[in-house]
């Protein structure tokens, strides 16, 4: 593996690649520590003990994070006591991650888990609850949303949904609060949505982001960690297995673009790590290099392509063109200066990808769940335009979307209509943030903002908004201003407990739910799971419980939801697939089966699959020019590009390119860099990592409770630090108390911590255990996007 870097020593770093981070995840270690854990846990009154009994198998589809892998269930009896990856499933062939694996911990273990419905009867947040019926519980909160409606204020009802955006739960709690009449529906920042919105402006079409990396033969992954977790796990674990089998003759190449050597890093042919944050000027370089040589592909520019020359507009309007600016701004030498990537290795790159045969350029950060910078996105996928790469194998693909049945239109009364047409809360949608339909950190501004607050009821599904979205102390304020809170969450987790009534879903082996085409697979997938054991506790479906809600509230709301449960309302959008004509399936197929898909893809017609303005692949976006043209009007054209955070000029701002996303903080104060990282045997999103997995990390990362935090050996002696050492990390939004770990594999300057630690709930084998980085990550707009961007903090780093 090569390595291109400022003052990483190669020595150092290969020394540890080899003998520890570069295995680890492809050795048997952590499953062989898994198995050991067997004699930790022996005494833990809630590891499944099963009795004797009958062995079975049931085949479903894990949701723990939305790839969707397919998974296996041995049962003995009727409890479950095994996990393993379906080997006759499309997505993951067999693999499955360590989440999934450890998925019968979140089932079986009741110390986390709401076991009934709640209802708060002490202050908030002093955990003093009482158990009450589920009649009650659903009545007491169909009475209160009445009551906003009686008075004239549905819009004061808002959600917050953590579902995959296009799942049948993200669809029918959307449809539970516009048919009640507010447009305060909102879902947790992620990284597909980034995508979405790029491919919205470059391409016109608003499906998924599809992938063929099986089939490419040279992978430019921007910062995408394939072994660390990227989007659907068991896929990447399978791919890897796929392209070490093809040996010498089919070699798939790897670039990783990555300022830590990740798991992913170490395993690359090539490592590049620039600056955090300048991954769109390296994007931008690459395309220097190769537009300068003329190794771009002709016909797709010239005959698919709008922007890459210099064009005049129907009012006689000169513009500059994609290739004049780039050839302008982005030399190797401009580019080396701003990522600190050496002038050849940017040329060498940038001639390896215009010389593969099916090279793919990808963009992303992590496990791709948290996300990104829209023009960072937008430059990497300049790349494969460039060479032709769009909707071609080994390419990005652009497919037909999964042919699911519409429900039918929700028929609004009145008082919908009028709360409808209120502004939301969150300011996504509006001239300022035209590209965003979800901003939870607006949101927090606006309700903190004000002496009251502007929303009276708060539903919280399948999201723990307190312990993962930047500035969590913020979103506590804005929690506590808020009359009445409901949270649906199957466990106790940071922000349940600041909840006044429970509504506890199933867990994930416990229900049936669907995963609509996960990002980045390269065909249309409909996944669909299935109960694998009956509930343990008296919990309910989310889905049954709000086509309950909507009934007790009756009128119009009831009337939108026609189904008697959950399973009907999934029914009725299968519907659609065998209804399609492209195979002939049933709904006791699908279910048997956990998915449908269409593997086949019909490649290349460039003269139909842009549905953008221009009907061409736009490398100047015209959906950016109108939406910036109607926030003119209300605003100066240099004050429009001022408030979005866009410091670039001229028609640079419609076009892919780098845009710097400044900190607040001064950067003499707070000189470093923090840098949350994702771990493929951490859990780093709403659901807390089970307790099995702590076992396979590390003391390196985790003792007792201190966390370790990775840092170059080079900032530690600037600090005085060694290895162990104890020491502060602080920002201006807060401090962390964390142990150093001196790693050569470190960018020099930045702190790298990991997510899915500093639980402030769940139970004793988790609360406590390390620190949230959370905490301390400031609030920084991406430009253009308004989403909060999590790797643009600065802090300081003080030892104890």
């Amino acid at each position: 593996m090569r390595i291109d870097k400022m003052e990483f020593s190669r020595r150092n770093f290969i020394k540890f690649a080899v003998g520890g981070l570069g295995g680890t995840m492809l050795s048997p270690l952590p499953w062989k520590l898994i198995d050991d854990i067997a004699i930790w846990t022996q005494n833990w009154s809630w590891v499944p003990v099963p009795a004797r009994g009958k062995f079975s198998y049931i085949k479903t589809v894990c949701t723990l994070c939305p790839g969707a892998c397919g998974i296996e269930v041995r049962k003995v009896g009727s409890r479950a006591v095994k996990i393993e990856g379906r080997s006759d499933y499309p997505v993951n062939q067999g693999a499955i991650c360590p989440l999934g694996m450890a998925g019968l911990q979140i089932l079986y273990n009741g110390g986390i888990r709401w076991k009934a419905p709640m209802k708060r009867v002490g202050p908030r947040g002093s955990q003093e609850w009482k158990e009450i019926p589920w009649d009650e519980a659903i009545d007491e909160l169909a009475i209160r949303i009445k009551g906003l409606r009686d008075k004239g204020n549905p819009e004061k009802l808002a959600a917050i949904d953590g579902n995959q955006s296009r799942s049948t739960m993200a669809l029918l709690i959307k449809r539970l609060i516009n048919s009640i009449g507010s447009p305060n529906y909102m879902f947790m920042p992620r990284e597909e949505d980034t995508h979405a919105t790029a491919n919205f402006l470059m391409q016109g079409t608003n499906g998924p982001i599809a992938f063929d990396l099986e089939n490419a033969d040279l992978i430019l992954s921007f910062g995408c960690g394939l072994l660390d977790g990227w989007g659907a796990p068991g896929r990447m674990l399978s791919t890897w297995r796929q392209w070490a089998n093809n040996g010498k003759k089919h070699k798939t190449y790897l670039v990783q673009v990555d300022p830590r050597a990740s798991n992913t890093a170490s395993k690359a042919d090539l490592w590049l790590a620039p600056f955090p944050g300048t991954e769109a000027a390296l994007a931008m370089g690459i395309a220097h290099v190769i537009i300068k040589g003329k190794l771009y592909h002709k016909k797709f520019i010239e005959n698919h392509s709008f922007g890459f020359y210099d064009w005049f507009d129907e009012k006689g309007a000169e513009h500059k063109g994609f290739s004049k600016i780039v050839l302008e701004k982005y030399s190797p030498q401009m580019v080396e200066n701003i990522t600190g990537i050496k002038r050849r290795v940017i040329i060498e790159v940038a001639k390896k990808f215009a010389s593969a045969h099916a090279p793919i350029a990808i963009a992303g950060k992590g496990k791709g769940t948290l996300p990104g910078s829209l023009y960072e996105f937008m430059a990497v996928h300049a790349l494969n335009a460039l060479k032709g790469r769009v909707n071609k194998e080994g390419g990005s693909l652009i497919t037909d979307d999964v042919p699911l049945a519409q429900w039918s239109d929700v028929e609004y009364d009145s008082v919908a209509k009028d709360g409808l047409i209120k502004e939301r809360v969150d300011c996504a949608g509006t001239p300022q943030y035209p590209f965003s339909r979800s901003l939870i950190h607006k949101f927090t501004e606006a309700i903190n903002s004000g002496h009251g607050s502007p929303i009276d009821t708060l539903l919280l599904c399948s999201a723990n908004p307190v312990y993962t979205i930047p500035d969590s102390q913020s979103f506590i304020e804005a929690l506590a201003k808020i009359p009445f809170i409901v949270s649906f969450s199957p466990f106790m987790d940071e922000t349940s407990l600041m909840a006044d009534l429970i509504l506890p879903d199933h867990t994930h082996l416990e229900k049936i739910v669907d995963i609509v085409w996960p990002t980045g697979i390269q065909y249309p997938l409909y996944a669909l799971s299935q109960p694998v054991v009956k509930p343990i506790y008296r919990t309910k479906h989310s889905g049954d419980v709000i086509i309950s809600l909507a009934n007790r509230i009756g009128g119009q709301v009831a009337g939108s939801f026609q189904w008697t449960n959950f399973e009907e309302a999934l029914k009725e959008r299968v519907r659609g697939l065998y209804d399609s004509g492209n195979e002939k399936v049933s709904w006791a197929d699908i279910k048997k089966n956990g998915y449908w898909y269409i593997p086949a893809h019909s490649f290349g017609r460039w003269s139909d699959i842009f549905k953008t303005p221009s009907k061409k692949f736009e490398f100047f976006s015209t959906e950016i020019e109108l939406a910036l043209k109607a926030y003119s009007k209300e605003k100066s054209f240099d004050n429009a590009l001022i408030n979005l955070g866009i410091s670039s000029k001229g028609d640079e701002v419609y076009m892919p390119h780098y845009e710097e996303i400044k900190s607040g903080a001064d950067k003499k104060e707070y000189p470093l860099l923090l840098f949350p990282m994702e771990l493929i045997n951490l859990a780093s999103g709403w659901i807390g990592n089970p307790p099995f997995l702590n076992k396979t990390l590390f003391n390196h990362q985790l003792k007792r409770d201190d966390l370790f935090v990775e840092v170059n050996p080079k900032t530690a002696s600037q600090y005085r630090l060694k290895e162990g050492s104890k020491a502060i990390i602080r920002s201006p939004k807060g401090e962390l108390k964390v142990r150093i770990h001196l790693f050569d594999g470190a960018m020099p300057g930045v702190i790298f911590v990991p997510f899915g630690l500093g639980h402030t709930a769940y139970d004793k084998h988790l609360k406590g255990k390390g620190v949230n980085p959370n905490k301390i990550i400031d609030q920084v707009e991406d430009p253009l996007s308004g989403q909060p961007v999590w790797w643009n903090t600065r802090v300081e780093l003080i030892k104890i």
